[in-house]
Order: C-alpha cells, then sequence, then structure tokens
C-alpha cells in the first residue's frame, strides 16, 4: 500500500487540514472522512483496520467501489491534491551513517580512513522534527550558507513501539518507507564539525519526506535476505540531469540493525523516523569532492527510489 497525507485541492476556501489516505494508481482515497485523521495519528492508535485497508486496497484494484466503515470513501485525483510529508512533525528523526561508500569519500575528503568504529557500531545523529517538509514543498537554505546540498537516503517509520528490539524483530515495527533529502549546508556543517560537536545548524533547516509511505509488502519480492535491505535504485537528479545511483542493498548496517542501535535502552514510538545515511554518490559534496558547485535558487532536486516513487523540491532564496 502507498499511504499519504494530503489536502484536497479545491479551490478558495478549501478545508487546510490535512487527512490520511490511500495511493492507488492516479486515485486517492480518502480514509476516515469527517474524523480529520491524519496517517501520523492513525501509527499513534497501532494502525486499526490494517487487514481491512489491505483488502480495500485489493478491491480498488479489482475495480470495486471504495468503501470504508460501511460507507462510500471519497476518491480525488492524484493531481487534484497537495501531498504532504507522510509522516509531519514526527517524534524524533535519527539519521544513521549506513552506506559505507559514502562514509569512505567523506573521510577522504578530510583526508583520512573510515574510523575503526564506524565498523563496530552504527551511528546516527538527531534531525529536527519540526524541519520536515513534503514533495515541492519549497527548501530555502541558512542565510549564512553558500553551500547548499542534498543527500539521497531510504527513511523506515516505525508503526509498533519497542525497546530493546532485536534484529531479527526488527522488521515486525516497520510500518512503511519513504524517500528522505537530508539537505545539508556544508559550509555551515564543516565549521560545527571542526569543533568536534554536530551536525545541527548545518542540517536543522529542513528534511524533506515523501512522496508516500510505502508498506513492506510492496517491496518483497525484492528483499536482499538482511532485515530492511531491498535490492531497488535510488538515483538523483538536479535539473532533470542525473547525478547520482546507487543501491539499497549497498547497506553496510541493514535496517534491523539500525533499528536494534536505536531501540538499545531507548523506547522508539510510532511516527518515528530512521534514516540510512546517504547511498554512494548520493551528494554534491562526494560528487565534487567538497569543492562545489552547490544548489542554487531554482534548481530542482528530484531522489527516485524504485517503488518508492520520486520526491521533488525546489530550492528558493534564502529568506
Amino acid at each position: 500500500m502507498r499511504l499519504i497525507d494530503f489536502i484536497p485541492d479545491v479551490g478558495p476556501g478549501r478545508d487546510a487540514f490535512a487527512r490520511f489516505g490511500l495511493v492507488i494508481d492516479d486515485r486517492v482515497i480518502e480514509i476516515g472522512g469527517s474524523e480529520r485523521e491524519t496517517l501520523k495519528d492513525w501509527l499513534e492508535r497501532g494502525m486499526p483496520g490494517v487487514d481491512d485497508l489491505r483488502a480495500l486496497d485489493s478491491a480498488v484494484k479489482a475495480g470495486r467501489p471504495a468503501m470504508w466503515g460501511g460507507r462510500a470513501c471519497r476518491v480525488f485525483s492524484l493531481d487534484g491534491v497537495r501531498l504532504c510529508a507522510p509522516v509531519r512533525r514526527p517524534p524524533t528523526v535519527r539519521d544513521f551513517y549506513a552506506f559505507e561508500q559514502h562514509v569512505r569519500a567523506g573521510n577522504r575528503i578530510r583526508g583520512r580512513d573510515i574510523p575503526d568504529a564506524w565498523y563496530q557500531i552504527p551511528v546516527f545523529y538527531f534531525s529536527n522534527p519540526g524541519s520536515i517538509i513534503g514533495p515541492d514543498d519549497p527548501v530555502r537554505a541558512p542565510k549564512s550558507s553558500q553551500a547548499l546540498d542534498f543527500e539521497l537516503e531510504v527513511a523506515c517509520v516505525i508503526g509498533r513501539a519497542g525497546k530493546d528490539i532485536a534484529v531479527e524483530d526488527a522488521e515486525d515495527h516497520i510500518a512503511g518507507y519513504t524517500i528522505f533529502n537530508d539537505w545539508s549546508a556544508r559550509d555551515v556543517q564543516r565549521q560545527e564539525v571542526g569543533v568536534g560537536l554536530g551536525p545541527a545548524k548545518g542540517k536543522d533547516f529542513a528534511g524533506s519526506l515523501g512522496p508516500w509511505l510505502v508498506t513492506p509488502d510492496e517491496l518483497a519480492d525484492h528483499a536482499a535476505g538482511r532485515p530492511g535491505v531491498y535490492n531497488l535504485t535510488l538515483t538523483a537528479r538536479v535539473n532533470g540531469i542525473e547525478r547520482s545511483r546507487g543501491n539499497w542493498a549497498d547497506l553496510h548496517y541493514s535496517f534491523g540493525e539500525m533499528i536494534a542501535r536505536a531501540s538499545a535502552d531507548a523506547t522508539l514510538y510510532p511516527g518515528d523516523v530512521i534514516g540510512s545515511g546517504t547511498v554512494g554518490t548520493g551528494c554534491l559534496l562526494e560528487l565534487t569532492m567538497g569543492q562545489g558547485p552547490w544548489l542554487q535558487p531554482g534548481d530542482v532536486v528530484e531522489l527516485e527510489v524504485e517503488r518508492l516513487g520520486i520526491l521533488r523540491n525546489e530550492v528558493t532564496s534564502a529568506g
């Protein structure tokens, strides 16, 4: 299933609240109607009726009417709605550093080898839940930055709470996967990391999620034999030109291992976001050995992951 938060585009005076929906082909099926429930609300309530939701998905794909709770669902055209981030203001955003090629390139730019500790534990930093944006939302770099970069990543969203989760049990806690663009101000980040702390303000201003949350069953035929790892291609384009290409299966640490690490002595909650870190070649820092050129106002960045869709954002002037 492809699950979303969306706002119908029905002209002036429209209801501007986001609501929970299901994407099937070029249609959006509203779930919940007047209850005004979001995808995050549904996750926090324990994903009630998930089997009924799968049945609805199958029924509509088979040409039957969209019914939920004994009532006909409202159906919208996909191009007639505004997609929001699948999970807006998630409880936490943890972003890992799990692709070895990217880690090696970043350390090469700094003139060093990969630290031994990286091979011992999966590491992450906390990002800003309040700066999460969705598909087609504008991205504004920090005013002090002249080095805006994209980062091509996959993220999972937690669907079931847990603490001290074992690697082999981690997939039971994943509601689905989405694309993550971990926007970075490289000059600000360089200053902070030079002090020995961070990243902080260099990644505080924006992180894109979308276009939807794809449930794991949609990816099962591409499973790569490790928890939360799939043989699926990731690409990035800037102004229509491909700049990056990698594969989800290149992860050194699986999502199972990331979740086990994140949940050690800490509870993960529904709606929490776990980012993979940047795939190899998945940012301008790596592609240009840290020299740029960087993103400029008017640039359109598209991140695409097989089965997960395309996440598109345009860079605008700092404001």
